[in-house]
């Protein structure tokens, strides 16, 4: 009996205002024949740091992320923090 597991990045998005999500599966494979399956998904934002982020994720960020694509989410934070604030709790 050979358990292995495996996790690799197996989808990426790249949004309208350049937010990357991306989804890593884990498989748990006993002999050949996939036991489990799960994903976590995560998301980045232009222009974040991407220490520990997986290097084909980091491809398309690089790609992804022009300066005019940085530059407009960052005018962007503001704008949708006020309307945050202006949100009744």
């Amino acid at each position: 009996m050979s358990l292995t597991k495996t996790t690799a990045v197996d989808q990426i998005t790249v949004t309208e205002n350049g937010i990357i999500l991306y989804r890593e599966a884990t498989r748990i494979i006993e002999d050949g024949s996939e036991l489990t399956k799960s994903y976590h998904r995560n998301s980045l934002t232009p222009g974040q740091d991407l220490t520990g982020i997986p290097a084909n994720v980091v491809a398309i960020c690089n790609v992804a992320w022009t300066a005019d694509v940085i530059a407009a989410y960052e005018a962007s934070i503001p704008a949708v923090q006020t309307v945050a604030e202006q949100q009744p709790e």
